[in-house]
């Protein structure tokens, strides 16, 4: 079972447009995870039915018994954060201020605080549309350790492709580098790179190739909208054969692509001749470079 993960360094590339075509080309021998967990929107092409869903709790926040708590400050006082004011009398936990560090349990005398563990969002398994299983989770508005969650849905993934004797789990990363995306590479075995040829989106494919090679992970570029700047598109093929990244296709602008997303579909299923055929071309590439 071979790990590809589709990551872009920001957002608006079109990453989940050409993830979502991907995994309609490969079908039944993959399951597909969304471990874009700040925002999720991969359900809305693939209509998602829910087999399984959990809460998932990650990270501490305090919380003080009043019915034990003397308002001797202590804790106040050793709060970094700010996160324990006197409202009406009373010492209280700022949620949203409170980072979790537990320091405030452990001096306060009256044992009077607690470190509770978070409810931070969901995670599920669905069937899609297109007859292959989805993995995909959101967080909590407000919510942390987004890269757990994402870890989770990459494990979940992972023991059902493996329980389902699939051949492939394609992931669909996050923009950026933070948390979220380093979650996303562990374990990979192949890295998609969805790029544009603006001047962030050549600035951010850099950045985000930075953290790949940290992996040490074989990598592929689609250079999507790529007339819309020659120039910046011939900046970025450079870049890749400079970093001895495989350059797996170039895709021009087209409002189709704005079509297929408003009826519901991939673009491949909305444009079955040249987009089908281009991005089927992309697949077995990538399918190939995998393999070898």
């Amino acid at each position: 079972m071979k790990e590809i993960v589709v990551i872009s360094g920001k957002g608006g590339t079109g990453k989940t447009s050409i993830t979502a075509s991907l995994a309609y080309l490969g079908g039944k021998d993959l399951v597909l995870a969304d471990c874009d967990v700040d925002a999720a929107d991969m359900h809305l092409l693939m209509q998602p039915e829910k087999i399984k869903s959990e809460d998932f709790y990650s990270g501490l926040l305090a919380k003080i018994d009043p019915e034990l708590c003397t308002n001797c400050g202590i804790c106040a006082n050793v709060c970094r954060f700010n996160a324990i004011p006197v409202i009406n009398n009373q010492h209280i936990i700022k949620p949203l201020d409170c980072e979790g560090c537990g320091y405030c349990e452990k001096v306060c005398p009256e044992k009077a605080i607690i470190m509770e563990e978070q409810n931070v969002g969901f995670w599920q398994i669905s069937n899609t549309r297109i007859n292959n299983k989805l993995v995909h989770a959101r967080l909590g508005i407000g919510a942390e350790n987004s890269g757990k969650l994402v870890a989770k849905v990459k494990n979940e993934a992972k023991q059902l492709a493996k329980t389902d004797n699939k051949k492939y789990v394609l992931i669909d990363g996050s923009p950026g580098v933070g948390c979220s995306v380093v979650s996303s590479l562990s374990g990979a075995n192949y890295v998609l790179l969805v790029t544009e040829p603006t001047v962030s989106g050549i600035h951010d494919l850099r950045r985000v190739y930075t953290l790949v090679k940290k992996f040490s992970i074989k990598a592929g570029c689609i250079i999507n909208k790529y007339d819309l700047n020659y120039a910046k598109t011939q900046e970025i093929i450079d870049y890749l054969q400079e970093e001895n990244i495989e350059h797996i296709a170039s895709l021009p602008y087209d409002e189709i692509f704005i079509k297929a997303i408003h009826s519901g579909k991939t673009i491949v299923e909305y444009d079955k001749e040249y987009f089908y055929e281009k991005l089927k071309e992309c697949w077995n590439r990538i399918l190939e470079l995998i393999e070898n």
